[in-house]
């Protein structure tokens, strides 16, 4: 037969009675075997009494195949697992065997003819059991070995080291040998803690990782680096990375398992991804006060197409929500929404494209829908701009908020949680004195309804639309240089996911008048995070791709602050979570200078040709802590 045929043939998921068919055949053939060498030393051998008996094996043996299931089973695929099913289908099959030769021992029925046939010996059981069963694992791994030489011995094998010799790294080896498609071959077992270096597992050596250096990594041709640790220490994560990308090797990642535990993933080794470098350990959270507080109440979400509106959106849509409304003025991107939110409740998830500024729009939104809960997310956060175009920055961030705060309390909302940023923080720049306005505005509220009104304060997130991670993807992706405004700058980071449940965990605990502000861990020096991101995407820096520094941006600070001058923290039970003691002195007061700036933006009561200066003035009297930087409005501080 042509062997291009036989490829085809073989690659075909055969018939599962085909196995099953073979296993009874090695069945029979060890039973057949063991009998005649037996026999042989005793000098004794009936074949037709064997033959005769053989009838009883083999159906036994099937019974136990089709209980079990093994005919099932991929067996070019076979493992550990395949393994272990076959000692408990052939235990089984002896065990009905010895029960049988017991109750035929023990009744009349032993000196009948069908005695004679149903009475085996109990060593001639356990023996041939023991014998199949290593010619069943031998057949399966024979079928293996022969499948990879016909399809994968032309394929180079992928030269690995696995840092991390405990558990994980066992379970990595596995999944590295279990997966055929690639050929991989595991050099060594790396480890950072010296009581484990100079011992083996699997067979395989263990390694100190200043062991691995350039001359072991082009002696072994080492391809990859698989991270298999279950302590995902940032600190120690980070030293090994910087150790394995100074020596040019490609990383990957396999996932604890106690984080996959919480979130119901799978095994699997990845990329490594920025993320996973972010300085501290990923905050988890699984509260289900937060379950019982949205349950059943009708959830109101602005800039729900956003990062953090969309991913808030994706999280509440697995609790038990009476209503979720989702509005955005991007519909393209609300739409994409729409597709993953229609999976979970669709008879009960309304998506509408709208403007959170159009206060008569708005309002027939809460008259039709009474929403119990609102997060406000609609807000906009480019700094350079909203330093460009601070009209619109107040019109959105201020104005907007003011509608939605307005129709919270004339609706009777439960609780409105609002969405702010570390950048409202002693501001240096239009978009970060609008939000703290807005913060201003929505605390204020607090005192004249009975809504509990809610701000959450958190940093940069990766991966959001206004990160940075999507501007270095973008710069090294076209070759490089990655641009930076200033080798000093920091900033505080956290993933989306991260953010949107500290946002849900806050609002849940939140009374009404707080400022949460988030735990972020340590700030990231933005230097260091592109330098980390060219390694990961194979570069080197700064042969490959270069980094340049542009300057400082209209409005940007060297680093942001979570809290400002005259603020302390609260504690609350949760230890990523504090409370910001702000000054709530006069917001009476400021609140009517809000109605002022916000009657400005609504009416347009200047000329277009110093309208950005008046509302940024009027931003200043409000937000007497806001200083520009680098930017036009610099001559208002004077």
């Amino acid at each position: 037969m042509d062997l291009n045929v036989l490829k085809k043939k073989l690659r075909k998921d055969n018939p599962r009675w085909v196995i099953l068919l073979i296993d009874m055949i090695i069945v029979f053939g060890c039973y057949v075997t063991f009998n005649f060498i037996l026999n042989s030393f005793l000098g004794e051998f009936d074949i037709g009494l064997m033959f005769k008996q053989s009838i009883l094996v083999l159906s036994v043996y099937l019974i136990s195949f089709l209980f079990m299931k093994t005919y099932r089973e991929i067996v070019r695929h076979t493992g550990l697992s395949e393994a272990i099913r076959i000692f408990k289908t052939v235990w089984l099959a002896c065990m009905i065997l010895f029960l049988i030769t017991l109750l035929v021992r023990s009744t009349a029925v032993k000196d009948s003819i069908w005695g004679e046939y149903l009475r085996l010996s109990y060593a001639v059981v356990f023996s041939h059991g023991f014998f199949t069963m290593v010619m069943l694992v031998a057949a399966r791994v024979v079928y293996r070995q022969i499948y990879e030489l016909l399809f994968f011995t032309k394929r180079k094998s992928r030269h690995v080291l696995i840092f991390g010799a405990s558990r994980p790294g066992l379970v990595a080896y596995a999944m590295l040998q279990d997966d055929i498609r690639s050929k991989n071959k595991v050099i060594a077992f790396v480890e950072d803690k010296p009581n484990r270096v100079g011992k083996n597992s699997r067979g395989i050596r263990i390694l100190h990782i200043t062991d691995i250096d350039e001359n072991f990594v082009r002696k072994n041709d080492i391809d990859e680096v698989i991270i298999a640790v279950e302590n995902d220490d940032p600190e120690r994560l980070s030293r090994v990375t910087d150790h394995f990308h100074n020596l040019n090797i490609e990383l990957k990642i396999m996932q604890p398992g106690r984080s996959l535990l919480s979130g119901g993933g799978k095994r699997q080794i990845r990329q490594l991804r920025i993320e996973d470098l972010l300085g501290r350990k990923p905050i988890k959270l699984d509260n289900p006060v937060v379950e019982k507080e949205l349950k059943g109440r009708t959830v109101l979400i602005t800039g729900a197409a956003g990062s953090i509106g969309s991913e808030l959106a994706r999280q509440i849509a697995i609790l038990p929500y009476g209503r979720i409304i989702l509005l955005d003025q991007a519909e393209s991107a609300l739409y994409d929404v729409q597709q993953t939110i229609h999976t979970f409740n669709p008879d009960e998830a309304y998506f509408i494209v709208g403007d959170v500024r159009d206060k008569t729009f708005m309002r027939r939104i809460f008259e039709t829908h009474r929403p119990d809960v609102v997060f406000h997310a609609a807000a906009y956060k480019h700094v350079p701009l909203m330093e460009a175009n601070p009209y619109e920055a107040i019109w959105t961030n201020v104005y907007g908020s003011r509608i939605m705060a307005d129709l919270s309390m004339e609706y009777n909302v439960y609780k409105f949680v609002m969405i702010s940023t570390d950048k409202a923080v002693n501001p240096t720049n239009v978009m970060g004195a609008s939000k703290r306005a807005a913060e201003i505005y929505v605390n204020s509220c607090n005192e004249q309804s009975e809504t509990n009104f809610i701000i959450t304060r958190f940093g940069n997130v990766l991966g959001s639309n206004g990160s940075v991670i999507p501007l270095f993807e973008k710069q090294i992706a076209k070759g490089g240089p990655l641009t930076l405004t200033h080798a000093e700058i920091t900033r505080f980071f956290m993933t989306i996911p991260e953010a949107c449940q500290l946002v849900l965990e806050a609002g849940t605990m939140g009374k009404g008048g707080e400022i949460f502000v988030f735990d972020m861990g340590k700030s990231v020096k933005i230097i260091d995070l592109a330098k980390r991101m060219i390694k990961l995407k194979g570069y080197r820096y700064p042969q490959d791709i270069d980094i340049k520094i542009v300057g400082l941006r209209p409005g940007e600070k060297i680093y942001e602050e979570l809290l400002a001058n005259n603020e302390n923290t609260l504690k609350t039970h949760h230890p990523k979570i504090m409370i910001a003691k702000v000054c709530t002195e006069d917001l009476l007061t400021k609140r009517r200078q809000i109605d002022v700036l916000c009657g400005l933006v609504e009416h347009s009561e200047v000329s277009a040709e110093h309208a950005d200066l008046e509302v940024v003035r009027q931003l200043k009297a409000i937000v007497p802590e806001f200083i520009s930087q680098n930017s036009v409005f610099d001559q208002l501080d004077k």
